[in-house]
């Protein structure tokens, strides 16, 4: 999209300089000037100018979960207390210190002031606003819940925010650990081992080369192997990447890696717990804000992030549009444990789904945690013993032919 420099002044009279992304000149032009700016010149930036650069780094570098929750809160408060929504989403433009949430919000202030509804405005940016996001909104405005549903949001977003946020520091100790021990088996395998080798090579007993038991010949293969041929296993591990991402690309590939994810020990049981707790969170969050229970299943699938959870909640979509319940079919797909289905099927008689879910996806929150903290001090003493095994083969392959050289060198004296 086009980027267009401008200088324009603002409703307190202050001269602004900054950029827009639009279509046409007349397009930017009526869009400041329904955010109320007053525009004295605008003209196209250059292809590789700042703004055009600061455009596209803007695109790339997404908006921060955590800037949604602040908007979603702030604008709750101020919806609460009466204050119209161009106003408030003035407000958030001006309060927001996120670079690329900033414009965002300028646009939607723009059309909603030029006549769109606020949930239209927030379709436009379906990289930013997702379509559970939107569908609550749309669901709020037809309801009169906007604060209430935007308060849902912000504390739904939180929780998918803390659960990644677990996830992510449960595998920055092994991931640093794991690439700590790579980097010292390569460093030894490049230079230290070279420079015992070749001391080796230079010691004869009686005549002849000394004689290097099997683990000392072996680590010596397995170091002039990485230093000569090191972009063969660099190799594999790219290739490897280019078919995992090629698989992604295909519905076949994507069932396959998904169910094998699934079945992988302890961390298999992980990624089920995080899908049942988005699935019960999302789920339960929609319907209690007014969604259909039909468009909301479809959004549910299409957040799952995994595709045998997606295609379980599909399924059971098609068994609600012919009459049946909703544990029934869930628990027939073997994806859901018992107890999952049973609370639902409770749910569904109490007329209480919504509560239900709310305490399935609490209940598996706290079993995500645990899962997490088991499995970290589960990896933490495996990556210590492989860091340990792989560096004492190293030193025992080394030392092992030092007492053929001292009796080498006692038989010379």
């Amino acid at each position: 999209m086009p980027v267009y420099n401008y200088i324009a002044v603002n409703q307190a009279g202050k001269q602004v300089r900054k950029f827009i992304e639009a279509d046409t000149p007349q397009q930017a032009a009526d869009r400041l000037r329904a955010s109320g700016l007053r525009v004295s010149e605008l003209k196209p930036a250059g292809r590789y100018s700042m703004a055009a650069l600061n455009a596209s780094l803007q695109r790339m570098g997404g908006v921060k979960a955590q800037s949604l929750v602040i908007f979603s809160r702030q604008f709750a408060t101020m919806i609460n207390a009466g204050i119209p929504v161009i106003r408030c989403l003035d407000v958030l433009e001006s309060q927001t210190n996120d670079p690329v949430f900033a414009p965002v919000v300028a646009r939607i202030k723009s059309d909603v002031m030029a006549g769109k509804t606020l949930t239209e405005a927030l379709m436009r940016h379906p990289r930013v606003f997702s379509a559970l996001f939107c569908s609550m909104v749309r669901a709020a405005e037809v309801g009169g819940i906007l604060d209430i549903v935007l308060n849902r949001l912000a504390g739904f977003l939180e929780k998918e925010a803390e659960i990644r946020s677990k996830v992510k520091s449960a595998m920055m100790y092994p991931t640093v650990i794991f690439v700590f021990a790579i980097t010292v088996t390569t460093g030894l395998f490049l230079f230290v081992l070279p420079t015992f080798k070749k001391m080796f090579a230079e010691i004869e007993i009686d005549g002849k080369p000394l004689e290097l038991p099997f683990l000392s010949n072996l680590i010596f293969m397995i170091g002039d192997f990485v230093k000569n041929y090191f972009y063969i296993p660099a190799g594999l591990v790219i290739l490897a990447l280019i078919a995992y991402k090629a698989l992604l690309r295909t519905d076949k590939g994507r069932h396959l890696i998904d169910a094998w994810k699934l079945r992988l020990p302890v961390v298999g049981d992980l990624i089920r717990k995080i899908a049942i707790s988005r699935f019960s969170r999302t789920f339960g969050t929609l319907t209690q804000s007014g969604v259909p229970i039909m468009q909301a299943l479809e959004i549910v699938a299409d957040t799952a992030g995994n595709c045998i959870v997606r295609d379980a909640v599909l399924g059971a979509r098609e068994s609600i549009k012919r009459g049946e319940r909703l544990g029934a079919p869930l628990a027939a797909s073997g994806v859901f444990p018992p107890m999952v289905t049973q609370m639902i099927e409770i749910g569904e008689e109490a007329g209480k789904i919504s509560e239900m879910l709310e305490k399935i996806a609490d209940f598996y929150d706290a079993e995500v945690d645990a899962t997490i903290k088991g499995l970290t001090s589960m990896i933490e003493p495996v990556m210590i013993m492989f860091v340990g095994t792989i560096v004492g083969l190293i030193a025992v392959a080394v030392l092992m032919p030092i007492p053929k050289m001292q009796e080498a060198l006692r038989g010379a004296r």
